[in-house]
């Protein structure tokens, strides 16, 4: 009688678990890109997580980042594993008093509805490790993921401390409607800088002027060269690359002696089949500008200011708050986007941050 009652508890304990048992979905790379991203290169597949050990936690997404970069990531991570990528979530299941739950938090754990973040994990709040999301108010809290996150540290630490920006200071700026070159825009007219702005389309380039962009132009129907010329007789001062490629080989001849190119990103050659770190004879840095303008040309990765991050965070919040800084989301409903969302990118479908919320 013992034994059966015994068996009878085995059985509703397994029951119970195969109820409880928490199934995610998951974007794989299963195929390296060649070019241009496709549907294809992706595939949906669900996951049984494993059970939460001792301090452990379930994570939910609450909103997923899609950004240029993860092209880069696409050559790298290996195939048939989630697609790379940080997404803000929700604690629903915890044994880590530190992380309870309702907790929110940003992790870079890829495409997937839900993760096992294991204690190890919450341990390193450094690059791509877990951290807890700032308190965001009344904010949204898939701005964690843009202008209050990686992008809007990029955007602050990227163009202050590299480019130590000076009141009347011409300050160009490309990809200036993306979320990293917006927050540049408007980061550079608090520090009393002209800002002359390149953006994808006429909406986005009258957004950018609502930023407060003194110049702003269409890259698609605008001479790069001519305009320059034209807003920037003497020069610029300030240059923060986003794009890279034909753009900057046209804009470098048009910097002003000792000009600071602050290299933040090239998504005009994100797709382009050349490893990072392979020798290649073709620049847009010529090196005869670049010498005799005496510029000094820098790129970056935001996580070198890790230990400064709330630093940054916490003065874009104040500057939102103030209504001195503004935000844009481009925001697709549904984790079946994720791919469509992210090969958006490349054509300039988003304004501001782009966000897939599940």
């Amino acid at each position: 009688m013992v034994l059966g009652l015994a068996r009878i508890q085995c059985l509703l304990v397994s029951i119970y678990q195969s109820i409880t048992m928490v199934v995610a979905k998951v974007w794989q790379l299963v195929r390296r890109p060649e070019g241009e991203p496709s549907v294809e290169d992706f595939l949906c597949v669900e996951e049984e997580l494993p059970a939460c050990s001792e301090g452990d936690v379930l994570v939910e997404a609450v909103a997923l980042s899609i950004d240029p970069y993860m092209r880069y990531k696409a050559r790298q991570i290996p195939l048939n594993t989630p697609m790379f990528g940080s997404q803000v979530a929700k604690v629903i299941e915890s044994k880590n008093p530190e992380w309870p739950v309702g907790t929110h938090l940003v992790h870079y754990e890829g495409w997937r509805t839900h993760t096992v973040l294991r204690s190890q994990q919450l341990k390193n709040e450094e690059h791509f490790g877990v951290m807890h999301l700032p308190d965001m108010g009344d904010l949204p809290k898939s701005l964690g993921i843009g202008i209050l996150g990686m992008p809007g540290n990029t955007a602050y630490f990227g163009f202050l401390d590299i480019c130590k920006p000076k009141a009347g200071d011409v300050v160009l700026v490309n990809g200036a409607a993306g979320a990293v070159g917006s927050a540049v825009v408007q980061i550079a007219k608090l520090k009393g800088c002209t800002v002359i702005a390149f953006a994808g389309s006429d909406e986005k380039v009258a957004w950018v002027k609502e930023l407060g962009a003194d110049h702003a132009f269409n890259y698609k129907t605008t001479d790069v060269g001519e305009a320059l010329s034209k807003v920037a007789p003497k020069g610029v001062n300030l240059y923060f690359d986003n794009v890279g490629g034909k753009f900057t080989a046209q804009a470098l001849p048009h910097m002003a002696d000792y000009g600071v190119v602050s290299l933040c990103g090239a998504i005009s050659t994100y797709n382009e089949d050349v490893d990072i770190g392979v020798p290649s004879l073709t620049s847009p840095f010529n090196e005869g500008t670049v010498i005799w303008r005496q510029l000094h040309i820098e790129g970056f990765l935001v996580f070198r200011w890790t230990a400064r991050w709330m630093e940054g965070l916490n003065q874009l919040k104040e500057w939102i708050e103030q209504g001195k800084l503004k935000y844009k989301e481009t925001v697709f409903q549904g984790f079946e986007k994720m791919p469509s969302a992210f090969i958006g990118l490349f054509h300039g479908e988003n304004t501001g941050k782009a966000v897939v919320v599940p």
